[in-house]
């Protein structure tokens, strides 16, 4: 990698870091292609990306954004995932480590607030932004809903009644 590569993939990764809400710190100990290739995809589903980069440009990357106190982590082989919705990226690193051995979270950070293992789990337990919003538009559709269904109740007791007094003077 030259100069102007190293400069190009700084800047990427400092964007990146602008724009996230939480970055999660991975160990990848001999995963393979396949693995990784999966991991990445189920990543991309998510909304989230998944990253293997040379910790000194990540390290010099971070100058200037929240996630300051990932630097300390950056040791060894390792990867970052990211997302702008702070669950996201930590509930598919958790669901993938259950799966894989060689695949470690090592810990992350959602803004300015560092997480370490236990943290990161505890967010991906969290419901996901989507999860949130339609939990929201139920809670806004069921009054509507019982509205609905209250003022229709009269009206078919009044059809019922006027039914049954046409059923007996037909009869």
């Amino acid at each position: 990698m030259d100069r102007a590569q190293k400069a190009a993939a700084v800047a990427e990764l400092n964007r990146t870091f602008s724009e996230v809400g939480v970055v999660v710190v991975t160990r990848n100990n001999g995963m393979t292609v396949a693995q990784s290739t999966r991991l990445r995809n189920a990543m991309r589903d998510a909304g989230a990306t998944y990253k293997v980069s040379k910790n000194k440009l990540a390290k010099i990357a971070l100058d200037g954004t929240d996630y300051g106190s990932v630097g300390d982590m950056l040791t060894g082989p390792v990867g970052l995932a990211t997302s702008i919705d702070p669950v996201a990226a930590a509930k598919v690193a958790v669901e993938f480590a259950k799966t894989n051995d060689k695949f470690e979270i090592v810990g992350g950070a959602m803004g300015a607030t560092p997480l370490d293992v236990a943290g990161v789990a505890a967010l991906a337990t969290l419901p996901s932004l989507d999860e949130l919003r339609a939990k929201i538009v139920g809670l806004l559709v069921a009054p509507a809903t019982k509205l609905a269904t209250i003022t229709q109740a009269p009206a078919a007791q009044i059809a019922r009644v006027l039914s049954a007094y046409a059923e007996k003077e037909a009869a």
